[in-house]
């Protein structure tokens, strides 16, 4: 009798974990048509950013800092948050098309260079609400940077590509700088 009970005990719990296994799968193929992927955009975005780091109306602050942020020749170590502004031309004044949120970090012991994890979140009439993920490296003295697409939302999902940047304007004086963007991204 109890090897019965055993048996059957050992039964439904086989047949439970059976079960559950084929009730959540990690993974499935889905057809192509299910998520609209069969025909691509290939879009170009041109805008500038305006990293304000200085002044009573900053868009970008320093959160944190390493103990040899203040001695190394890069700044090594620093947070910087930023929710930055995007316009369509240079002038800060220009027609706005939404902002660059997120943080950049100084990650270079040895050369001026930034680690970019930024969302360009657009208000502009037909990608408003949509945003790119850009995840990059920045060596801020190179004339032209170039960094991943990752992805986005809205008009934007599944997006992926590259963003060119090309610093405009900077002040020596406070840090604020004026960057080019060309965006392209597959979406």
């Amino acid at each position: 009798m109890a090897n019965n009970l055993i048996s059957t005990t050992f039964i439904v719990v086989l047949f439970s974990l059976v079960l559950a296994g084929k009730s959540q799968t990690f993974s499935t193929n889905l057809p192509r048509s299910t998520l609209r992927l069969g025909r691509q955009n290939l879009t170009r975005l041109h805008f500038f950013f305006h990293d304000v780091v200085g002044g009573p109306n900053a868009t970008a602050i320093r959160v944190a800092a390493a103990p040899i942020t203040n001695t190394s020749s890069t700044g090594f170590g620093a947070v910087v948050m930023m929710d930055n502004l995007l316009t369509v031309g240079p002038e800060p004044n220009s027609t706005g098309v939404g902002r660059a949120q997120g943080m950049y970090a100084s990650a270079d012991l040895n050369n001026m260079s930034f680690m970019m994890v930024q969302n360009y979140v657009f208000d502009e009439e037909r990608f408003n609400g949509s945003t790119l993920s850009i995840l990059g490296r920045n060596p801020i003295s190179s004339p032209m940077r170039e960094f991943p697409v990752v992805g986005g939302t809205g008009v934007f999902r599944f997006a992926r590509g590259y963003a060119e940047a090309r610093t405009f304007f900077f002040s020596a004086t406070n840090g604020d700088a004026i960057v080019e963007y060309n965006v392209y991204v597959l979406h």
